[in-house]
C-alpha cells in the first residue's frame, strides 16, 4: 500500500458509509436550491458525515461546484465518482480531491491514476478482474453492483484488500454488510427521499458519533 491507500484504510476502520451525490443542473444555475443543499449537508456533516463523492459531469459548473464543497467542508473525505476518463481524473486532481472511484474495472485508468500517485477505486463485479486488479497491487476494490456481483467472489478469501460494497444500498444496510466483512458501504440514490436526505442518515449519524 502507499501512503494515500494507509491513510484510507485508516479512515475504512473508523466510518461505515460514503454518501454519494449525484447533482442535477439546476443545482449549478439557481443559487436557492445551492444554498438549501449546502445547509442540508452542513446539517450532516456537523452530524459527523466523513465521506462524501459526488458523481463527475463533464462541465465546467462541476468544478466549481466540488471545489465550493471543498472550501466549505474542508475536513471531509471528499472524492468523485463514476470517473470514466483521464479528464475525470485531471478534474478530481485539479480541485484537490482525496480519491475517485470507478464504476466499473478499467486498468488502463487504474494505472494512469497510479502514475499521478491519485487513489482510484475500482468497481468490480466479477472474479477475474478482482484477480487483476489485486494482482496491479489495488488494496482498496468497491464491489459493485452489489446485488449481481459473481458468486464465484467471496471477500473473506482475500484478507489483505480493504472492500466496499455499492448498489442500490440504503444506510439501512451498514450492518448487514459490516457483518459480512465489508469495511463500507456506498450510499447512493437511496441516500435522496423526495429531493433531501434520508431522515434516517441523520438518526444512524447521531446514535453512531
Amino acid at each position: 500500500m502507499n501512503i494515500k491507500e494507509d491513510s484510507f484504510s485508516d479512515l475504512l476502520l473508523k466510518e461505515s458509509f460514503f454518501l454519494l451525490i449525484k447533482p442535477e443542473d439546476n443545482i449549478y444555475s439557481n443559487s436557492s436550491i445551492r444554498n438549501s443543499f449546502f445547509e442540508e449537508l452542513g446539517s450532516l456533516v456537523k452530524l459527523g458525515l466523513k465521506n462524501i463523492e459526488i458523481s463527475w459531469s463533464n462541465n465546467e459548473k462541476w468544478l466549481d461546484f466540488v471545489y465550493e464543497i471543498k472550501l466549505k467542508f474542508p475536513r471531509i473525505n471528499l472524492g468523485s465518482a463514476s470517473i470514466v476518463n483521464k479528464q475525470s481524473i485531471e478534474d478530481s486532481l485539479k480541485i484537490g480531491l482525496n480519491f475517485s472511484m470507478m464504476k466499473f474495472w478499467d486498468k488502463d485508468l487504474f494505472n494512469y491514476s497510479k502514475s499521478k500517485n491519485y487513489l482510484l477505486i475500482p468497481g468490480i463485479k466479477n472474479l477475474k478482474d478482482l484477480e487483476e486488479a489485486i494482482n496491479l497491487n489495488c488494496n482498496i476494490i468497491k464491489i459493485y453492483p452489489i446485488k449481481s456481483k459473481a458468486s464465484s467472489i467471496n471477500i473473506l478469501n482475500f484478507e489483505s484488500i480493504d472492500f466496499i460494497a455499492a448498489g442500490g444500498l440504503s444506510i439501512n444496510d451498514v450492518k448487514t454488510y459490516k457483518s459480512l466483512g465489508y469495511k463500507a458501504i456506498v450510499i447512493g440514490d437511496k441516500g435522496i427521499i423526495k429531493k433531501q436526505f434520508d431522515p434516517k442518515i441523520y438518526e444512524w449519524l447521531k446514535k453512531n458519533n
